[in-house]
């Protein structure tokens, strides 16, 4: 049974308080909150102990355990130009790593841009979904989504993930209460939101590349422009991932998968 009351509680004073909808099984916690958006609202929270359809970056599916795991989506207006965008995915991760230690002491690693990995194993995935207001200066964002997945109790992964997958309660050895993590996590999303304003791109990218060893001397093989090789260089002032490439190029990774 899931407390809603204890999560509540513990999100006293921030943006969230008040705003966790919770339910039994969804489709997608994420095509909730673009929905609830798209009807005009502008903060919520929506946790489900079910997923059937829950997606992640690249279209691809997220393996959904019922009562196993932390799947839910954040609706947010930030105050932040299309030119920042990534800002926010980068901040989610720096959040979730936050929450997992905090909770269960176990250190993460972040693959750009927000894979939570534990020894090379992914546990966490990221999907942030935005939508753009045309305004007479620049083009700002109107919205964004931040659906979060983490595998928390899962004792076993199917097969053909089980290679790359692992969960909290595996790492840790110990089960991971979902209303604990849950006030953790939304708490420190609260305040990297709130950091975006005040900070310049020097300070999160700074704080981001610390936390991820993938950032930089890293080698990696990018699916994008038809895929390819090289070692990781740093991210740029948007926060894209600079890749220096076996043909002696730098490339910038704007969206493809990073390995």
């Amino acid at each position: 049974m899931f407390d809603l009351e204890e999560v509540e509680t513990g999100l006293t004073g921030t943006r969230f308080a008040g705003q966790v909808k919770h339910f039994p099984s969804v489709s997608s916690t994420n095509t909730l909150a673009l929905e609830a958006a798209q009807a005009g609202i502008r903060t919520g929270v929506w946790f489900a102990d079910e997923q059937t359809a829950g997606r992640g970056r690249g279209g691809h599916h997220w393996h959904s355990v019922a009562g196993d795991g932390l799947y839910m989506s954040a609706l947010v207006a930030p105050a932040l130009p299309v030119s920042k965008a990534l800002w926010i995915s980068l901040a989610t991760g720096l959040a979730t790593q936050q929450a997992i230690q905090e909770v269960t002491g176990l250190r993460t690693d972040i693959r750009w841009p927000n894979d939570l990995l534990v020894h090379e194993k992914k546990c966490c995935g990221i999907l942030v979904e935005t939508t753009v207001a045309q305004t007479e200066a620049e083009a700002m964002l109107r919205y964004a989504v931040i659906g979060i997945g983490i595998n928390l109790n899962h004792a076993s992964f199917p097969d053909e993930i089980a290679r790359y997958a692992t969960s909290l309660r595996i790492e840790g050895g110990k089960h991971v209460r979902r209303e604990t993590i849950l006030v953790a996590l939304l708490r420190a999303l609260d305040r990297e939101l709130g950091l975006l304003s005040q900070v310049n791109a020097g300070d999160l990218l700074e704080r981001f590349s610390n936390a991820s060893t993938w950032v930089r001397d890293r080698r990696v093989q990018v699916d994008e422009q038809g895929g390819y090789t090289g070692v990781t260089a740093g991210l740029d002032m948007r926060g894209f991932l600079l890749v220096n490439c076996d043909d002696g190029k730098q490339r910038t990774v704007l969206s493809g998968g990073v390995r």
